[in-house]
């Protein structure tokens, strides 16, 4: 029972950049992803701006994380921060 979100079937892992850390145990991440243009064919940069809980406070602007998709917890939150990849400089 201890390692149960190991064990989890198909769990969505996004990795982003704090944006907002002003929030009480919310953070919002922005993750970025490459989509081709369907009729250019350019590569283009779109991003997601993600709320994410984050329990101990411990992420601040500029940091780099990983979210993994939980139940919703409020009306916007749906994603829950794993790990703190890179600290802010």
């Amino acid at each position: 029972m201890a390692n149960q979100t190991e064990t989890r079937g198909n769990v969505k892992e996004r990795v982003g950049r704090v944006v907002s850390s002003k929030m009480d145990k919310t953070v919002v991440v922005a993750v970025d992803r490459m989509v081709k243009h369907p009729l250019y064919g350019k590569t283009m940069r779109q991003t997601k701006r993600l709320y994410a809980h984050d329990e101990e406070n411990n992420c601040r602007e500029g940091d780099t994380v990983r979210v993994i998709e939980t139940r919703p917890l409020s009306r916007h939150k749906r994603w829950r921060v794993s790990a703190i990849l890179e600290r802010a400089k």
